[in-house]
């Protein structure tokens, strides 16, 4: 997919299930590539995902699936073709979504955007 301006993100807090965790590694990413990339990739289009796992800090969530958006269509998409696999609450329990717009405040102000960044 090409670069594209990502107007709306959402961290997806998910918890692994036993299920899940019963597979073996090699298991779980045949899993994920034969049952769950296809779907996302027929059903939505200008969408592209970060992972991260947090089971090492978090008891509430094992992992956070970061998803940048075009358009809140395009993430709406996203989350339908989840719903229609076995990744939303056969293998991970969906704990939370979290959606917003990047410096969304700076934007509707026309303001510039605070950072923290240091060198």
């Amino acid at each position: 997919m090409s670069e594209f301006e990502a107007n709306v993100t959402a961290f997806m807090l998910v918890k692994t299930t036993p299920e899940w965790l019963r597979l073996t590694v090699e298991e779980r990413v045949a899993a994920f590539e034969n049952e769950v990339v296809p779907v996302i990739k027929s059903k939505a289009r200008g969408v592209r995902s970060r992972f991260f796992d947090t089971e090492f800090y978090s008891a509430r969530a094992t992992d956070v699936w970061m998803w940048e958006a075009r358009d809140h269509e395009s993430y709406q998409l996203v989350v339908e073709a989840l719903r229609e696999t076995p990744f939303w609450d056969k293998y991970f329990e969906v704990v939370e979504l979290l959606v917003g717009v990047e410096n969304g405040y700076a934007r509707n102000y026309g303001t510039r955007a605070p950072t923290s960044i240091s060198a």
